[in-house]
């Protein structure tokens, strides 16, 4: 009987593993279609993965300084 109750976890286990696994398999289907069909998802990636602008663009880098801890900016 122990054996038993072990084995039923480890099915819930690897079924909670499966279903994540799933969902996310889907986000990737549904991303590689979004990359096939138009160039504005493949855009957004190359400016946000690679850093890229389009010709004629002007990148602008703000740098300042990081807000001290428990101060309230909004």
């Amino acid at each position: 009987m122990t054996q038993y109750v072990h084995l039923q976890k480890q099915i819930a286990s690897q079924e909670e593993s499966n279903q994540k696994l799933v969902e996310r398999n889907q986000v990737l289907k549904e991303e590689i279609i979004d990359l096939k069909r138009g160039t504005e998802a493949l855009e957004e990636r190359a400016r946000n993965e690679l850093g890229m602008v389009k010709q004629g663009e002007t990148f602008y880098r703000v740098v300042g300084v990081e807000p001290k801890a428990g101060a309230d900016y909004e």
